[in-house]
């Protein structure tokens, strides 16, 4: 059947030519036709009274610091409380970043009782909205492409995804044998650490199956790096490492099968984290830890434990990486050019020093290395 055109106009026309003609009783009968009907509201919104602040605005707020996510929403505690808190709609992070990380300091709109599950068993009926974040003291982040359903066909940008905020600590995590220690690894580590403004720790796991390559820590020794050896297995150096953790925001970073799982079991009894063995094969680690998880110190403090990584990139310009070694630092202004890349220039400083022993033929290779990279 053909739709007849212009009713909705005739309709429009015939309530105001009722206006005009004074027509009232007309005019309140639409009135209570439109009141009459059921609008949908939020429960914030349906014990506010009359002429009082609703929606929001009026519910209590606290600040909390994030420790997890689920799908959907964050895990926020507050006062030794975990909530499960939504994201508000007016939320505004800045771009290029992880919008929420683990340890970030948030503002939480708390949900009235009687609307929040009290099981916890329905996730979206949630305690709480995420309102705004407080800006990052210091950052562990790496980055990490855009999803293509996000960018155009020829966008390669990236962007930071946080792995942790607000640390003090980048306890660095490498064992001696099973799996191998990884220095080019490391040497990223303590560049991602600096960027961050986080102190870095290198934690040496795993000394009961060897004490690992003496020259190769020495050239770290040389840079000033705080070193604990250990052994979770054993025991052996957890007490002196659990010293320095106490009342600092810690978090634990290195390869998959280092013994980061075990070396939290260590230091916290009764912390219970999962722990695999390497793959036998290629000496391999397998990801036990598949999100960032907060553990808290007895004495004050707390370690948070991240997936292990395999593989990690870095945003920075080519420029920029010299800068994060500092070994070139007293040396590089002797160089012939402004712009020496320390690669094949002519009267290059800090050619000649690596010549010369005084920077370790190791580091300089580990630079020329990530320069291929960038």
């Amino acid at each position: 059947m053909a739709r007849r055109k212009g009713k909705s106009l005739r309709r429009i026309k015939d309530w105001y030519s009722r206006f005009v003609n004074g027509d009232e009783e007309g005019l309140d009968a639409r009135r209570e036709k439109v009141s009459a009907r059921a609008v949908k509201l939020p429960p914030s919104r349906l014990d506010g009274s009359v002429g009082s602040e609703v929606g929001i605005e009026s519910m209590p707020r606290t600040d909390g610091m994030v420790v997890g996510f689920y799908p959907g929403g964050s895990i926020v505690r507050v006062d030794c409380e975990q909530l499960l808190c939504g994201i508000a709609k007016t939320f505004r992070a800045a771009e290029g970043f992880s919008p929420l990380a683990v340890g970030d300091d948030v503002t939480v709109a708390l949900t009235r009782d009687e609307h929040a599950d009290a099981s916890r068993e329905d996730m979206d009926r949630a305690d709480g909205m995420i309102l705004s974040r407080g800006p990052r003291r210091t950052a562990l982040s790496r980055p990490q492409p855009q999803s293509a359903k996000r960018r155009g066909q020829y966008d390669e940008e990236t962007f930071e995804k946080v792995i942790a905020a607000n640390m003090d600590v980048l306890l660095i995590v490498a064992a001696t044998q099973h799996p191998p220690l990884r220095h080019g690894l490391i040497d990223r580590f303590l560049i991602i650490a600096e960027r961050g403004e986080l102190t870095p720790v290198l934690v040496i796991n795993k000394i009961d199956l060897g004490q690992g390559d003496a020259k190769v820590l020495d050239d770290f020794k040389a840079l000033g790096i705080d070193i604990h050896f250990c052994s979770a297995v054993s025991g052996d150096g957890i007490e002196k490492l659990h010293r320095t953790l106490i009342d600092k925001r810690s978090i634990l970073a290195g390869a998959s099968g280092v013994g980061k799982s075990t070396l939290i079991n260590a230091i916290i009894p009764g912390a219970n984290v999962a722990t695999r063995t390497i793959r036998e094969k290629d000496q391999r680690g397998r990801h036990t830890t598949s999100a960032s998880v907060v553990y808290d110190l007895p004495e004050g403090g707390m370690i948070v434990d991240t997936p292990g990584i395999r593989e990690l990139g870095m945003k920075l310009s080519t420029d920029e990486l010299p800068w994060y070694f500092p070994e070139f630092e007293n040396i590089a202004p002797a160089c012939r050019f402004n712009n020496c890349t320390h690669t094949h220039e002519p009267d290059c400083a800090v050619i000649q020093a690596v010549e010369n022993n005084k920077i370790p033929h190791r580091r300089y290779n580990s630079y020329l290395r990530l320069l291929e990279t960038l």
